[in-house]
Parts: structure tokens; C-alpha cells; sequence
């Protein structure tokens, strides 16, 4: 008996540019996963330039709008079967999108990307967003979150409850190339140079450690970078953090590291901590996701501390730093199958 045709035979994604976000890494390896299962698929793109333009499966059919609110434009040209929204920074397209289009919009899966609960978030700024959350499910067809907990978070946040799957992001895998020259020993950071990743907080501790020599190595790219050089040299630190910029492959950089190191106001499911983990490297991280705790489900693995506990944060480097300190087993990587979740779903979103 042969399986019936895929009914998502065309999947339409946008982005805004390839600069090195996690949302966007994750964006282009489900693209490669179904490409390779036979899918067209097409990437509507303001800005092809950035680091991630190495990682373009061959295949993907690019479009570059001049700007994402002419994705409307780009639906109707191209009539697509399904339109994946990759992150919840994006779900302000998918709403003008459907504004636009009504009825002959196709259906419209989005990915919860980062938490409800942003930690960045005032009192009035925290209320609007919740309203603007709340609006989800009338121009979203379906959600996606990662682990059991986020979906718990969205579906309520988005109104979305029955209309809510869990799908891991894909893998990591080992990408061909050469690893930056690096000290023996060192603490590890990977993540965009932004506001939210709160990357003066790992550096403040530096000077605290009981190990007064270690450097810290950060890998990644943004627009943090001046007042992070700038704390670097009111702390006398230059000779201890590197700002190495942005990584294709992170993975070696992490297998040799002492801890990796995550010190985000907010998250949704941080994928370096579960890379980390998947080459037996230890991690410490803040509060910023339901997500933190379900990863680092135990003591042998890492170590969560409150977002503003210095001291916390100080104390949970020295345990890893210490020479007894043990690397935890590998912990293998959850969504090898992610690219055929997400098309399964698409077909039953079609097909409805």
C-alpha cells in the first residue's frame, strides 16, 4: 500500500535577515529536512547577507521582498499550501498576512520561540503583550513550542489550548571547518550579543571567581559588542574575554570548555544548553525559561540560578570550575525527527 501524497507540497518561511539567531539557525535546518523530503521550499528574506548564509540548504528557493510586510505580495505570486512563521518575534507578519489575505490565506503554523513572560517587560509593557498574545489564535492556525512546559505557557497565553504541539528543534550537528585557536581552560558563552542574552553579567562575575586567571570566550555577534568591550576595560579584563564573533560551529568550541554558560533575562528553549549537554560539557544558567529546568533536570548536568543572584551565579561557576568537579555523561540531542513532525502537521492542517 503506498503512503498518500503530501498535501504542504509547497512551504513558504520568511525571515528578516541570516545575521546568526538561534530562530533563524533552527529555521534552515527544518528547510533542509524538508527539502529533503521531497517539499518545495521557499524562504522570504529582506536581507540574504549575515554569517547564516553559509547554512542556505541547497534547494531553498529565495525571495527578497524589500520588506516583510509585502509577504501578502509574495503569498499571493507564489499561492504556497502552508506558511511557517519561525518565531513569535514574527507573528506580528503572520497577523498582517492574514489581515491581508483573509480567506485565501493558507494556514499559518507558528513556532513560540521565546517565553510568554519576558523578564524585560515593565508592568504596562508586560499587560499589552499579554493582550497582543491573547490575539494569537485568531490569525494562527496552529502552535508549535518545544518542550512540555513552554507549550503549557503558550497554549494558555495564546488562547491556543488544543491547538498546540510539541516539536524539539533539530538537532545540532558538526559543521566542517576550523576551530579558533583557544586556551586550555576557559568558560564558555554562545549567543547573540544583544540585551537580552545579559552578557555583562557573566562578565561582572569574572573578577569574583576564585579562579582569578580563567578566561571567558564568547561566541557570537550584535549590536552589545561596544558596551561589552567597554565593560571589559573599566574591569581590567581584556586579557580574559575574547569576543570571538559569530561560530558555525559551535559544537568543538563547547566539548573542550570547563562550563557553558547562559545568563539570558529571557528565553524560550535554549539550544546551547542542550548542545552543551550533548558533548558532556557542564552548564550553568539562569531562570529565563520553564524551558532551563527541564533540561538541566539534574544536579550532575548544570546548575540554574536566579537572573539577578550575582552571588549565585558566582558560586555555581566556582562548583564547575573546581578541580573535582566531574563532566556529566552526554546527553543525546531530542528532534531528529522534527522535519517530519512539522510535515505531518502541515499535511493535517492542509488536508482540514
Amino acid at each position: 500500500m503506498t503512503s498518500p501524497p503530501p498535501l504542504a507540497r509547497h512551504i513558504l518561511t520568511y525571515a528578516e535577515d541570516l545575521r546568526g539567531g538561534g530562530v533563524e539557525r533552527a529555521q534552515l535546518r527544518l528547510a533542509r529536512g524538508w527539502l529533503a523530503a521531497g517539499r518545495r521550499v521557499t524562504l522570504a528574506i529582506e536581507d540574504i547577507a549575515g554569517p547564516l548564509a553559509a547554512e542556505l540548504p541547497e534547494g531553498l528557493e529565495i525571495v527578497s521582498p524589500s520588506r516583510l510586510l509585502a509577504l501578502p505580495k509574495v503569498v499571493r505570486q507564489l499561492v504556497p499550501d502552508v506558511i511557517f512563521c519561525p518565531g513569535n518575534f514574527y507573528t506580528g507578519i503572520a497577523a498582517w498576512t492574514r489581515l491581508r489575505l483573509g480567506k485565501a490565506c493558507p494556514p499559518i503554523v507558528a513556532k513560540m520561540s521565546n517565553a510568554p513572560a519576558r523578564a524585560d517587560h515593565g508592568r504596562l509593557m508586560h499587560a499589552a503583550h499579554q493582550l497582543w498574545l491573547a490575539r494569537h489564535g485568531s490569525f494562527l492556525d496552529h502552535l508549535v513550542a518545544m518542550t512540555p512546559a513552554t507549550a503549557d505557557e503558550a497554549a494558555r497565553a495564546t488562547r491556543m489550548v488544543g491547538r498546540t504541539s510539541i516539536i524539539p528543534n533539530p538537532p545540532a550537528v558538526p559543521i566542517p571547518g576550523e576551530t579558533p585557536d583557544l586556551p586550555a581552560r576557559y568558560i564558555l558563552g554562545v549567543g547573540r550579543l544583544e540585551p537580552q542574552k545579559r552578557w555583562d553579567r557573566l562578565i561582572a562575575a569574572l573578577p569574583l571567581l576564585v579562579d582569578r586567571t580563567i578566561p571567558l570566550v564568547i561566541l557570537g555577534e550584535g549590536d552589545e559588542r561596544g558596551a561589552l568591550e567597554t565593560q571589559i576595560r573599566a574591569l581590567g579584563l581584556g586579557d580574559r574575554v575574547r569576543l570571538l564573533g559569530h561560530s558555525t560551529d559551535p559544537l568543538p568550541v563547547m566539548a573542550r570548555a570547563q562550563v557553558v554558560v547562559l545568563t539570558s533575562d529571557y528565553e524560550g528553549v535554549p539550544g546551547v544548553l542542550r548542545e552543551a549537554l550533548s558533548v558532556g560539557t557542564p552548564v550553568v544558567s539562569t531562570d529565563s525559561s520553564a524551558a532551563v529546568a527541564e533540561i538541566i533536570d539534574r544536579a550532575d548536568r548544570g546548575t540554574i540560578v536566579a537572573r539577578d543572584d550575582a552571588a549565585g551565579l558566582i558560586a555555581a561557576l566556582d562548583a564547575w570550575l573546581a578541580p573535582s568537579a566531574q563532566r556529566p555523561e552526554p546527553v543525546p540531542q531530542p528532534g531528529a525527527d522534527s522535519a517530519d513532525r512539522y510535515l505531518a502537521l502541515f499535511d493535517q492542517l492542509v488536508r482540514r
